[in-house]
């Protein structure tokens, strides 16, 4: 056990403590996340509506990990767990968790609506809204590409699911939201106020293991140096706009290389020119040398947070992001990136022209410090200090 967990487990070891997740089905900002919710609370078993053990590579294999009924139904439907949709608000509320004392929802979707007994204290930690229930609705039904019979159908089922999270944004006793814009979107939403704790960077990399500067002035460039690339670390996932990217570099013809798996995949290397490298889901051991090599972070999508960008530029790697959700309070413009203003090729090849117009201007060491505001010792203290007002208050 690490000092997080030994810190975690002494102030809170009078507590009977359960985690919550969506899914444990791939690895994303999430479940780094729960990963150090995990540290700080080693003896919390963790409820979770569906589980895969060979995509979770590893990750939480020594955890008690408890899944719900979703989890008996044949491979088939479990792989496309978006036919089970109609189901899916039922799962959370079916976890018996009356015997603990304290329980944490991670909760993109449907944790929220977990069920606890009067006594149990219910913080839900929340990584966004139900996304495609508010605010791609419309976008995540066409997205979906079956015939108009069946979006018809899924409108009437998106209706009611939009009904069932509304009351399930009720059910925990305190929200935390990871970002300003996800505070502001659950206010909106579900008329709930929340507490901000920003989620911690994965890597602990500092300046001292990166190429030093001398005299103020940078190091000249190797042949390494030249042939850096643009890194997308991502789930390829329609709403995070990585074919918005891979068009914009097809134009560009600027090495660009991603690295994730999801839905998209099949699609996103049909599109894609000979410049950009696809290399699937990577180790957190191989994404730190690969985080080392790239030139630029690229981040196209919209998102609540967006734990990629931050890992990148705690390796002293400038950002090319959108001017929207969460990644607004993470990146100061000119200083550890360059902002678009709208997810199409010619606006994303308008920032990465920028951004190689200013690449000289960046301090390496600004922007990792700048990192490491979101380090995980900051994150487990202010849990911690939650957990401690919000417990007691009860």
């Amino acid at each position: 056990m690490n000092n997080i967990g030994n810190l975690a487990n002494q102030r809170f070891s009078n507590l009977r403590v359960a985690l919550v997740h969506d899914f444990l089905t791939a690895c994303g900002g999430a479940e780094r996340v729960l990963e150090v919710m995990c540290e700080m609370f080693p003896d919390a078993p963790i409820y979770t509506l569906l589980y895969d053990r060979e995509k979770m590579r590893g990750k939480f294999a020594d955890k008690d990990i408890r899944t719900s009924f979703l989890q008996k139904f044949p491979k088939f439907f479990r792989k496309r767990y978006k036919w089970l949709l109609p189901l899916m608000p039922v799962a959370p509320e079916t976890f018996d968790l009356r015997d603990f004392d304290l329980v944490i929802s991670s909760s993109g979707a449907w944790t929220k609506g977990i069920v606890t007994r009067l006594n149990t204290v219910h913080i839900s930690y929340f990584h966004s809204p139900m996304r495609f229930a508010w605010d791609v609705n419309g976008e995540y039904i066409m997205e979906q590409k079956k015939c108009w019979c069946v979006r018809f159908i899924a409108r009437f089922i998106l209706n009611y699911i939009r009904l069932w999270d509304k009351t399930a944004a009720d059910r925990p006793d305190y929200i935390i939201s990871n970002s300003q814009y996800t505070r502001e979107r659950v206010k909106k939403y579900y008329g709930r106020e929340s507490e901000i704790i920003y989620p911690p960077i994965n890597n602990k990399t500092r300046i001292s293991e990166q190429e030093p500067e001398k005299n103020g002035q940078k190091p000249k460039e190797s042949g390494e140096e030249k042939e850096k690339f643009f890194l997308i670390v991502s789930r390829l996932s329609p709403y995070k706009k990585i074919d918005m990217a891979i068009e914009a570099f097809n134009k560009l013809g600027l090495p660009l290389v991603i690295v994730g798996k999801g839905e998209q995949e099949k699609y996103l290397h049909s599109i894609s020119s000979s410049n950009i490298k696809f290399l699937g889901w990577k180790t957190d051991k191989e994404l730190k040398e690969i985080y080392k090599k790239a030139r630029a972070f690229v981040f196209p999508g919209v998102d609540d947070f967006g734990l990629a960008p931050v890992e990148a530029m705690n390796f002293g790697v400038p950002v090319i992001a959108i001017r929207k959700g969460g990644i607004k309070e993470i990146l100061e413009e000119g200083k550890t990136g360059e902002f678009f203003d709208t997810s199409t090729p010619e606006v994303i090849a308008d920032g990465v022209r920028r951004f190689m117009e200013n690449e000289n201007n960046y301090d390496k060491k600004n922007i990792i410090d700048k990192a490491q505001e979101f380090n995980r010792e900051r994150f487990t203290k202010e849990l911690e200090e939650f957990i401690n007002r919000t417990v007691h208050a009860i």
